[in-house]
């Protein structure tokens, strides 16, 4: 009897549930995404929250870092969004950096948002670390062989240059002593990859400047370009924190960089032969050993008091890493830019957020442009000077000077490591340099990143030649800017 029941009841449950199917309809589409989304994400807070109490409320250090995550990508998408008429876009790495900086100055969000410095210094270090391993593995070591002299005078001329001249004039108008005022001059000096790289991919697919081979020659060499700022800064920021005699600093800045070189191609044959090509899930171990040793190598480097050996030892080892794996080393990129589009919004969100507009001096502010303004004009002569015996037109000579100016990218990533080091060496002065190097990297981000995008895009098409292929011949047609065959 009570096998009966209990099949009666069965039978009815089941009826019942077939019945309210039938009668109720079930949210479909975006509705039940949208749902499905809320759900999961109450479950992740509510299973944080049982875990740390506090730090995932307002005012908690975990709550200040997911909504800077948020709103720097929010920010960066909105950013993205604005597309103007035969411009490039906008890079979202300045609405991620506008996103930190308005957390950071907005009354009453400052208090709710609230980042532990020591957190902020190992996140941005981390992502040192991934912006660098993706450089190593970009690094294409036939471009290397097949560079030509007016592309390492491009790479190497424009930054030497404006670092020199930001560090004699940093000293004189802001009073930075010299070894800072070079650690300036290289935060300054280094081009952004990020902002020239999708303006000249966007460039090339039209058909502008590809005849003279412009676009791969300012990609090819924007990625040394930013590898000498690195070495320069590393080995500058090396004395600076060095006790001791001149000479002795000097001669620790040159074993750091001799130090990071030997060190990264060490790791980096270890990568050559391990994980071995016969294992399980090759690329995801591969991408992990790669990003867990250039984490470590950036960390272990602070820890035993040579910081500038990590950035190097991060450059070698992925390059030498990608040199082994050959053709094998695109799903191991791709699983890197992945870990990049994380750690991006981060990065750029938290330089924003270190800039507290109520605490800058107007005469750093003003003082500091000007050293900005000095740098870029130098800067553009020089470069305009340097590729005149090129082989290139007048107007596309002016079209690289222009294209040579945006900063972005390694300035956000190396621009608060002085600033760093020095809360940590806890010395006062320093630090009020440090936030000095600190307030012009974002100083320089915020007007170079939109002016040369849009510079790249308004005189790209007007100074650049621009080659077709004739269907009918095969051949490559030259095109004038206003779109009349040559």
């Amino acid at each position: 009897m009570d096998k009966m029941k209990m099949s009666d009841l069965s039978s009815f449950c089941c009826a019942t549930c077939i019945t309210l199917k039938d009668r109720c309809s079930r949210p479909k589409g975006l509705i039940n995404l949208l749902l499905t989304k809320v759900c999961l994400l109450a479950l992740l807070f509510g299973t944080v929250w049982s875990i740390t109490g506090r730090e995932c409320l307002p005012g908690g250090n975990l709550f200040g870092i997911v909504i800077l995550f948020m709103c720097s990508v929010l920010g960066g998408k909105l950013l993205g969004m604005i597309q103007l008429p035969t411009l490039p876009p906008f890079p979202p790495l300045l609405g991620m950096l506008l996103a930190g900086l308005l957390l950071r100055n907005v009354p009453y969000v400052t208090d709710a948002v609230f980042i532990d410095t020591h957190w902020s210094a190992a996140l941005r270090s981390i992502a040192l670390s991934i912006i660098l391993t993706r450089a190593g593995l970009c690094l294409d070591p036939s471009a290397l062989r097949r560079l030509k002299a007016v592309c390492v005078r491009v790479a190497v001329g424009p930054c030497m240059v404006e670092a020199c001249i930001v560090a004699v004039v940093s000293h004189f108008l802001l009073s930075l002593p010299w070894v800072w005022g070079f650690i300036l001059g290289f935060v300054l000096a280094a081009v952004s990859p990020a902002v020239v790289v999708p303006s000249m991919l966007l460039l090339q697919k039209e058909g502008y400047g590809v005849e003279k081979g412009i676009p791969t020659l300012l990609i090819a060499a924007g990625s040394f370009d930013g590898i000498l700022a690195i070495t320069g800064f590393s080995t500058c920021l090396g004395i600076a924190f060095s006790t001791g005699s001149t000479w002795m600093n000097i001669l620790k800045g040159l074993l750091e960089v001799v130090g990071g070189i030997i060190a990264g191609l060490i790791l980096g044959l270890f990568l050559c032969f391990f994980p071995s090509n016969d294992q399980e899930d090759l690329v995801l171990r591969r991408t992990l050993m790669l990003l867990g040793l250039s984490i470590f190598s950036i960390f272990f480097s602070n820890v035993i008091g040579f910081a500038g050996a990590g950035g190097l030892c991060t450059l070698v080892l992925s390059f030498l890493a990608a040199l082994g794996w050959k053709t094998e080393k695109a799903p191991v990129a791709g699983m890197v830019g992945r870990c990049w589009d994380v750690f991006q919004p981060l990065l750029f969100g938290l330089i924003g957020a270190e800039i507290t507009i109520t605490s800058l001096s107007p005469s750093t502010v003003g003082l500091g442009m000007a050293c900005i303004l000095i740098g870029l004009v130098i800067r553009l002569l020089v470069t305009f000077l340097l590729v005149h015996f090129g082989g290139f037109t007048l107007k596309e000579k002016v079209f690289i000077a222009v294209a040579w100016l945006p900063k972005a990218t390694v300035q956000a990533a190396i621009g608060s490591k002085a600033l760093d080091m020095a809360r940590e060496e806890g010395d006062e002065t320093s630090i009020q340099f440090g936030l000095v190097v600190l307030t012009l990297a974002v100083l320089a981000i915020l007007t170079t990143a939109p002016i040369g995008a849009l510079g790249i895009g308004l005189t790209g098409p007007r100074l650049l030649t621009r080659y077709v292929k004739d269907e009918t011949e095969m051949e490559a047609s030259p095109i004038s800017p206003n779109g009349s065959t040559e």
